[in-house]
């Protein structure tokens, strides 16, 4: 392992960086503290900062040596709307808000980075270090593109990270490809004829049509779509009705749909009409669909996936990268901008989940023991992308 010594001589610094983040988490569009910090270490360093794209967004801006070219690294800041279970001195000091899936260590690993290559500036270039707010489902990462981002730090790529619990602390995953999936939710209103429950013929059964529903949307995956097309649709809320003795006039169904080709995701949507208009007609009750597309797939581009993997090759070694994993059906939302620069996204092992700890778990916390090998891989991919004229 090829970690570098100046910022494994940091490893103290970036864990209380790090800890002080964790409890102190902040949801989406409100991470005011964190960018305050995050902005404070970068002009600490000397870096340039620019705020205020997407509300709280963050991008400090470095130059070394006389070349033209750019490359932009991001880290996402937000936290999760989840009250933390951990007992540790640096859980979460904030009610109902916890740093679930470590952007908190994100952060510091980028800011990590962006100190050693402030204090080196062993590169030829521009580096663009982008401290992105709202991953969490709430699209920060679109809303700084639509508000100008790559028009005012014009990178050529743009590189991303995410630690993953359960694969091997220090490890790798990247491949070209597909690497997170699309996520798309929709919002399925049912309305029958209410009536007395012991009456129900009386009336139109929301409640039972809608349960006719919910079954009849698996088929969409298992009869509708070619079996080699990643799809899960799944209802995740269903909400109707107030008493034991009256069928509702009306319930509600939530879900989300997972894809990684858009022609699947645009088939899903159609399908999810079709199959519920059917069924409505068929129990003489009537559905309104509301279906909306948060955030595309995830794709890595092939040529940046390569630079990608050369760099954290030569931080941990070609055995401790895994070439070929297999994709999630999670989402995020650096989709976007892989949509607009081309770029890559990578995995770096979180080590064991305790007790199956996982991503989104109350119970999770980011391994600092990992910060020094983020941090090297950020630094060692812009030296390599961008190397010193010799």
């Amino acid at each position: 392992m090829s970690v570098k010594p100046e910022i494994v001589a940091d490893q103290q610094v970036l864990t209380q960086w790090r800890r002080d983040l964790h409890a102190h988490p902040e949801i989406a569009f409100e991470e005011h503290r964190t960018s305050e910090i995050v902005a404070g270490h970068l002009e600490s360093f000397g870096i340039e900062v620019h705020r205020g794209l997407a509300k709280t967004g963050v991008v400090g801006q470095l130059k070394a040596g006389t070349g033209n070219r750019a490359i932009a690294l991001r880290a996402d800041m937000d936290a999760l709307p989840l009250e933390e279970h951990n007992d540790f001195d640096h859980r979460s000091q904030t009610e109902g808000m916890m740093h679930a899936c470590g952007h908190d260590g994100h952060t510091t690993m980028l800011l990590g980075a962006a100190k050693y290559l402030a204090e080196n500036k062993g590169f030829d270039g521009t580096v663009y270090f982008i401290f992105q707010p709202a991953e969490e489902g709430e699209g920060g990462g679109k809303v700084m593109i639509e508000e100008g981002l790559f028009e005012q730090f014009p990178a050529e790529t743009v590189f991303g990270l995410h630690n993953w619990p359960g694969m091997p602390a220090g490890q790798f995953g990247v491949a070209a490809g597909p690497m997170m999936a699309a996520f798309d939710i929709f919002d399925l209103k049912i309305t029958g004829n209410g009536s007395h429950a012991a009456m129900p013929h009386q009336g139109v059964d929301s409640i039972v049509t809608a349960s006719q529903l919910v079954t009849a949307l698996q088929t969409i995956t298992s009869r509708n779509t070619n079996p080699l097309d990643a799809l899960v649709v799944s209802v995740t809320q269903i909400h109707g009705g107030d008493a034991y003795n009256i069928i509702p006039d009306s319930v509600q169904l939530r879900g989300t749909v997972r894809s990684f080709k858009d022609s699947v995701g645009e088939y899903a949507e159609q399908a999810i009409a079709r199959i519920a208009a059917g069924i409505c007609e068929a129990a003489g009750a009537t559905m309104e669909l509301d279906y909306q597309r948060r955030y595309p797939s995830t794709i890595n581009h092939v040529e940046e996936t390569a630079l990608a993997a050369a760099a954290a090759a030569a931080v941990v070694g070609d055995d401790n990268i895994d070439h070929a994993p297999v994709p999630s059906m999670g989402s995020e939302d650096f989709a976007y901008m892989l949509r607009e620069r081309p770029g890559c996204y990578v995995w770096l092992g979180n080590g064991a989940a305790e007790g199956g700890c996982m991503l989104h778990n109350p119970g999770y916390d980011f391994n600092d023991e990992i910060l020094p090998v983020g941090a090297s891989y950020w630094a060692t991919l812009v030296e390599q992308i961008l190397p010193e004229e010799r």
